[in-house]
């Protein structure tokens, strides 16, 4: 539909020049110094990946280990966001486990996961100082790491229906990198398993190098969120966790949920009995299925008022733990393998 604007408008809107230079300015990558990858000193390596032992588990866990054993035997849907912390925090083995015997048949991603876990494939170490390399301008830019961008590129080039999870996880296990065998991608791929990863422009490092094309990245991320959806359209009866991730997760999670909903109801189906997870840092009240006020900066916190509260307002339950990644998450592989031989 035409849009009508008022004389005046349409006037300054006519003289306005697409060729002015505050239109085509940008800026020129071609000037980046890039810097191989052993030229980084890195904060992170293979030290940080621990071996799997069972831990203490609270009943709060216990709940939800229960929950997810239910979804499995019914087929329904469970899906693990993450933050990039999860990589760090090194509970790769418990993942890659939970995966194998069936217990995930999602796992979602932003950028920043898929980098840690490309760059520990690739050298067995990740993670720069950003205040050591922002001074000198060198942060983010590593030519290996941009390899990245080569994979994304070279995939979407093939086929324009594919994910950026599956490239990139496709990419790792095929080369058989030095240290496959605690990639998250490359285990979801051979298991065939949708990881899906979902950026926002701007957000990487990888973002800043010459073989960035938005496009691309654009195409495969977009492909992942409609695959995260189709799997959000199974979740009645099933479980949604999310570690670590404040704002991709949520709203990832919030706009596929609505998607699903809506070609659910329109064939008078509901997507509403399901249970939620948050596994964070942040303090919640006990309350905390009630949902804050603006006045609160708790309101602000989209994990809580959308996974904890709105999501599952009609009929859903949702759980939240306080905790470090590197103690929840072997702490929820412990309870579902007490309870999945009972």
């Amino acid at each position: 539909m035409k849009k009508i604007y008022p004389k005046k408008e349409t006037e300054e809107i006519k003289h306005a020049s697409l060729d002015n230079e505050k239109y085509t300015l940008t800026f020129d990558r071609s000037k980046l110094h890039i810097k191989p990858l052993h030229d980084r000193m890195h904060d992170l390596s293979m030290d940080i990946i621990k071996p799997i032992c069972s831990r203490e588990f609270s009943k709060t866990m216990e709940e939800i280990a229960l929950r997810i054993l239910s979804a499995r035997n019914k087929n329904k849907s469970i899906i693990v966001i993450m933050g990039g912390h999860v990589i760090r925090s090194g509970v790769q083995k418990y993942i890659i486990d939970l995966m194998e015997r069936g217990y995930i048949s999602c796992l979602a991603m932003n950028g920043a996961g898929m980098i840690h876990d490309f760059e520990l494939a690739l050298i067995g170490a990740t993670t720069e100082s950003v205040a050591r390399y922002i001074k000198e301008g060198q942060f983010g830019l590593w030519k290996e790491t941009a390899q990245l961008n080569d994979i994304i590129n070279e995939a979407y080039a093939v086929d324009k229906t594919v994910g950026m999870g599956a490239a990139v996880g496709k990419f790792i296990a095929q080369s058989r990198l030095p240290y496959t065998s605690i990639s998250l991608l490359a285990h979801a791929y051979r298991l065939d398993i949708p990881a899906t990863v979902h950026v926002g422009i701007g957000y990487d490092i990888i973002h800043e190098h010459p073989n960035c094309d938005g496009a691309s990245l654009g195409a495969l991320s977009y492909n992942d969120f409609l695959k995260f959806a189709a799997i959000v359209q199974n979740l009645e009866n099933g479980v949604v966790m999310n570690f670590g991730s404040a704002v991709m997760g949520p709203e990832v999670y919030l706009k596929a949920l609505s998607m699903a909903r809506n070609v659910a109801h329109q064939g008078k189906k509901v997507i509403r009995n399901f249970t939620t997870v948050v596994c964070d840092l942040y303090e919640l009240p006990d309350d905390f299925r009630d949902e804050p006020s603006k006045n609160n900066p708790g309101y602000y916190f989209r994990p809580w008022k959308t996974m904890l509260v709105r999501t599952v307002a009609e009929g859903g339950d949702s759980y939240y733990i306080k905790g470090q990644h590197a103690e929840t998450i072997p702490a929820l592989w412990t309870a579902i393998k007490e309870h999945e031989s009972r």
